[in-house]
């Protein structure tokens, strides 16, 4: 029952309500006054049969004695019987019967013991004692006289109220619900557009739309108020943010790009001193020149996903996906370590940007050198169907902790035992990058272990620019 109710909307629980409350009134109404009127009914019947009863004493019963046996006029028994097909018994005080109307049973015989009024075999017998007059004698004999009537048609009577009554509860039940619903769906129509405008709000993820007042007093009306009044301050605090967010992007933006030119000065004459200079101060130049390398790359990275971040795209060409590959494994081989990779790089076009397509390609296998011990195998490849390109980056390795897969491409989230000192933007680079080319990127978790980066772009049927002649497929190890 409970589940029952829980799966109704609230116009129908209020209007089952009505209508359960409804039925229960009119079940009272009506078992009192079933009994009411069945009692009258029996009552009236009653007083009915008294009354006749009386009315034929208090003529006085003629007899007639006919070879020694006493006779009831049938005139006088026809009288008082036939109109409300009655039947007449007229007994000696012993019970014996003197005469009676036609197909009249005997009553002593079915349990009711003579001189006695009840009811017996479907009949009301009322019995009374009195005098039964000889003709023509100023004599009489007393006798009992027994006036019955069926039952029957008194207690059909009584059951067509009933049957009436119950139809009454019925639909008056039935009418109570259909008041019901209408008027609750009248009552709940503020509900309802409130409902559909919250609804489209949702879709749109538009809190500048106005919620509809009901122009009443009611809690309906005040809770159309109170939306309206949250909508407008989440309007205001979206446009607080949205205005901080596009500050802080700008902001970022034009720091990245105004830090590119004094790092390239900066990195310029650090490599000139690390060349020049030996010993403590060479190797004090190296580490200066290592670690503005890593900020540059920082800052690059910076101004991509501030570009991202502001929906600015680098023009894009049809790039060979395969080839960025390559140029990626050439670029991380010395830097490998104790890693083992190995690339397979298939011809695959896709229309992009080939600086950003590089970035993402050489992130996703350097979080995979950073975050797997030495000896792991590191493998990269690129396919191709008529629809798409994919980019996959698999390891051998410990994998990706359960509790980190969800923000795992999020900005400056960096997993346990991060071995190469990232600041965890490399996986939000490789996101961003993948969606401003129309794709995306997503992790895998082998059923044998470790993990694996899919990026899936959109295929191009153009053809990239020829470098050093067609690429064919390529496997490599490093």
């Amino acid at each position: 029952m409970s589940a029952l109710l829980h799966s109704m909307t609230l116009r129908w629980r209020l209007a089952a309500l009505a209508a359960g409350l409804t039925f229960l009134v009119l079940c009272g109404f009506a078992l009192v006054i079933g009994q009411l009127t069945a009692s009258r009914i029996r009552s009236d019947f009653r007083n009915e049969m008294s009354t006749a009863v009386n009315n034929l004493l208090s003529n006085r019963l003629p007899i007639k004695y006919d070879n020694d046996k006493a006779t009831i006029p049938e005139s006088l028994v026809r009288t008082y019987a036939a109109p409300n097909q009655a039947v007449i018994r007229v007994l000696f005080k012993n019970g014996v019967e003197i005469a009676s109307t036609e197909r009249a049973p005997d009553f002593g015989r079915l349990g009711l013991a003579a001189g006695r009024t009840g009811e017996v075999g479907g009949y009301r017998v009322e019995t009374r004692a009195t005098t039964l007059a000889i003709s023509n004698s100023q004599l009489g004999i007393p006798v009992l006289v027994q006036y019955a009537r069926r039952t029957a048609p008194v207690e059909a009577s009584v059951h067509r109220v009933r049957v009436f009554l119950i139809f009454g509860v019925l639909f008056g039940s039935g009418l109570a619900l259909a008041l019901a619903l209408a008027l609750s769906r009248r009552a709940l129509a503020p509900l309802t557009r409130l409902t559909s405008t919250a609804r489209d709000i949702a879709a749109t993820r538009d809190p500048s739309r106005r919620v509809p007042i009901p122009d009443t007093e009611d809690e309906v009306a005040e809770l159309a108020r109170t939306l309206d009044d949250m909508l407008q301050a989440l309007e205001s605090s979206r446009a607080e943010r949205e205005a901080a967010l596009a500050r802080q992007r700008q902001f970022v933006a034009d720091a990245s790009h105004e830090l590119r030119t004094p790092l390239t000065s900066v990195l310029a004459n650090l490599e000139l001193l690390a060349e020049v200079l030996d010993g403590e101060r060479g190797e004090a130049a190296r580490s200066a020149l290592r670690s503005t390398q890593r900020m540059r790359r920082l800052v690059g990275d910076l101004l991509l996903l501030a570009r991202a971040d502001a929906n600015r795209e680098v023009p894009h060409a049809p790039t060979d996906l395969g080839r960025v590959l390559i140029d990626v494994a050439a670029e991380l081989g010395p830097v490998a370590g104790d890693h083992v990779l190995s690339v397979d790089a298939h011809p695959a076009i896709v229309n992009g940007a080939a600086d950003e397509l590089h970035r993402l390609a050489l992130n996703l296998i350097q979080n995979a050198f950073q975050h797997t011990p030495a000896g792991t195998r590191v493998h990269a490849s690129v396919t191709s169907d008529a629809e798409h390109v994919r980019l996959t980056v698999a390891d051998d390795g410990p994998g990706v902790a359960p509790a980190l897969r969800s923000e795992i491409f999020d900005r400056f989230v960096r997993a346990e035992g991060d071995r190469g000192g990232s600041v965890g933007l490399g996986l939000s680079i490789v996101r961003a990058v993948a969606q401003s080319h129309g794709g995306d990127v997503v992790l895998e978790s082998p059923p044998e272990g470790g993990a694996r980066f899919v990026v899936t772009l959109p295929a191009s049927r153009a053809e990239a620019p020829s470098t050093d002649g067609d690429l064919h497929t390529v496997r490599v190890r490093v």
